[in-house]
């Protein structure tokens, strides 16, 4: 039997305002709706009476994603006996009914039908739901018999000829449970000012309890279900059944839709086509039959459109543009499944390495080309921007290899391969091919590197130093939310000024970068200017979920540089 998560259970509200003195407890218990309510002047998500997330035929939550103008995708799921748990292969087919609202009641019930499921698809749900109003708040639930789920809310993306005003993203990458509490996705669950949080990838962690943890002893703050590295199908569904389990990371999944794409660890770490860093197949089996399992989980367990449905086993293609009408389009890459293997050396030639494979390289450059959105965003799973780790102390290079892979240099110096700098051949590919066609307000997200940074994209990206100062675009970077960082690495922040300076001094195209905290970032998007703030989170083991703004960075519309900017947005 599937042992739960040794987590808070799933909160029975969550509309609070950032300054909010509420704590997460008080949300559980279901106490704070009211005067958060009263607080602010969004409708509250409120849950059904009847309704209780803890509910056991409802108890892994409900989550949307991928929004268009007219549709969303919804999903749970459903256990409709005690047996039936994640990966059992066991419990009866059943009917599942869904209801999409115009309000928080569901007096006026604008899209709703009918769907089965089964042990087949280990009990989970997945719908598109269609015939939506674009830019609308929309509240929807999910019903067997006569038990009702959490209610969610979910919003569309704006008409293709719509001219927003803004748009505001969360941005987040890299939650490893083991590693301590999800303070991140609490605080933007906490916020009234988001449209849709973009997931770049390590939504979760394959490693059995004692191999990756909280800090450089690998501590277990809580320990993954189940007690091994995940490599077969049942592994995968019972991991990702554990995080969906996860208090805050179900609060924000009930109040935003997400917008996520895989990085390696939803598969296996440093993950390519044809294997993977952490996969040995002697003790673990094939790679082929370990990445089609994964692939499968997380078709099932996801709010996303694989090749382009909500159906489940009938793709396996993640990549995918979303549009929010002339002011943006988001370009969700996958750095993974077409990739071939790094290289060993930090040789800059790049060979014939490839990163994102001939097609999808077809499909991002030809439709950055062809956008007709002021801002091209690219979900960038890996960061994209190139480093010379340059002269730092040998403890401090070896706590950057560590964190980004044992790469060193052809000259003693570490690089990450693991990212496009381990690909130049794409990058300066990509990168000539912005320059040649004169696109510009390109933003790349990015995840994976557990630190965050603040990057212009110098075209002269395979030359060290970059003594050609034209640029092609800009690259902003979220950090972790638990996963180990620098300081982490090392157990101390004393080497941390001398790290980033010379970094610093070694990439001149730097404009900022946080070896140390943990957090989150917020996206916010006019027609004239793309801005970044950065947050910290609280000690990552504790229950002090509190986050405080430290940094921000925007680029104006055609600059294709960052500049710094000194509040965030409001």
């Amino acid at each position: 039997m599937d042992t739960p998560a040794p987590v808070e259970p799933t909160p029975t509200a969550d509309h609070l305002t950032p300054a909010s003195p509420i704590s997460r407890r008080q949300v559980i218990a279901g106490t704070a709706v009211a005067g958060a309510a009263a607080a602010s002047g969004v409708a509250a998500v409120a849950l059904s009476g009847a309704a209780d997330a803890a509910t056991p035929l409802f108890r892994h939550g409900v989550a949307s994603g991928d929004p268009l103008p007219d549709a969303v995708v919804l999903w749970t799921r459903v256990t409709p006996t005690p047996e039936a748990t994640p990966g059992s292969g066991r419990g009866p087919a059943v009917d599942v009914t869904w209801e999409v609202a115009a309000d928080e009641g569901f007096r006026t019930v604008v899209s709703s039908g009918t769907t089965r499921t089964s042990r087949r698809r280990d009990h989970t749900v997945k719908v598109d739901a269609g015939g939506l109003r674009p830019s609308t708040w929309y509240w929807y639930r999910f019903r067997v018999g006569g038990t009702t789920s959490p209610v969610g809310r979910t919003r569309t993306a704006p008409s293709y000829d719509d001219s927003p005003d803004h748009l505001r993203f969360g941005v987040v990458s890299c939650a490893n449970l083991q590693a301590g509490y999800f303070h991140a996705y609490r605080a933007l669950a906490r916020r009234d000012d988001l449209h849709a949080v973009v997931h770049l990838g390590d939504y979760l962690y394959e490693y059995g309890p004692g191999e990756y943890g909280y800090g450089k002893d690998d501590v277990d703050v809580r320990r993954h279900v189940p007690a091994h590295e995940m490599v077969s199908l049942r592994d995968y569904r019972r991991r990702h059944a554990q995080y969906k389990r996860d208090a805050d990371l179900a609060a924000l999944h009930l109040r935003l839709p997400f917008i996520a794409t895989w990085d390696d660890h939803e598969f296996a770490d440093n993950a390519w086509k044809g294997g993977a860093e952490n996969h040995d197949p002697e003790t673990e089996g094939s790679w082929r039959a370990r990445r089609r399992a994964a692939f499968r989980a997380y078709d099932e367990w996801m709010p996303v459109r694989l090749s382009g449905t909500a159906e489940v086993r009938d793709g396996r293609k993640i990549y995918r543009r979303l549009r929010f009408g002339r002011l943006l389009e988001l370009s969700m890459l996958d750095l993974r499944s077409y990739r071939t293997e790094e290289i060993d050396s930090a040789s800059m030639t790049g060979g014939e390495q490839e990163i994102a494979g001939a097609a999808q390289m077809r499909w991002l450059t030809t439709g950055l080309r062809d956008s007709s959105a002021r801002w091209k965003l690219v979900g960038n799973p890996v960061m994209i921007a190139p480093v010379s780790f340059g002269q730092l102390p040998q403890r401090s290079a070896d706590a950057i290899a560590e964190m980004v892979g044992d790469a060193v240099g052809s000259e003693g110096l570490p690089y990450n391969l693991d990212q496009w700098d381990g690909y130049v051949r794409d990058r300066r590919d990509l990168y000539r091919y912005l320059h040649d066609n004169d696109i510009s307000d390109v933003v790349f997200l990015t995840g994976d590197i557990h630190s965050a940074w603040a990057c212009d994209l110098p075209l002269d990206a395979g030359a060290y130093p970059f003594a050609d100062r034209r640029t092609v675009g800009v690259e902003m970077v979220c950090t972790s939310i638990t996963s180990n960082n620098f300081k982490d690495m090392l157990g101390t922040t004393a080497l941390t000024p001398f790290a980033a300076t010379a970094l610093r001094a070694a990439n001149p195209h730097i404009r900022f970068v946080d070896l140390d905290n943990h957090g989150y970032s917020v996206l916010d998007v006019t027609s004239g200017r793309a801005q970044m703030d950065w947050y910290v989170t609280a000690d990552r083991k504790g229950s002090d979920d509190s986050s405080t703004w430290v940094r921000s960075y925007q680029t104006t519309a055609g600059s294709r540089r960052l500049q710094q900017v000194y509040r965030p947005v409001s």
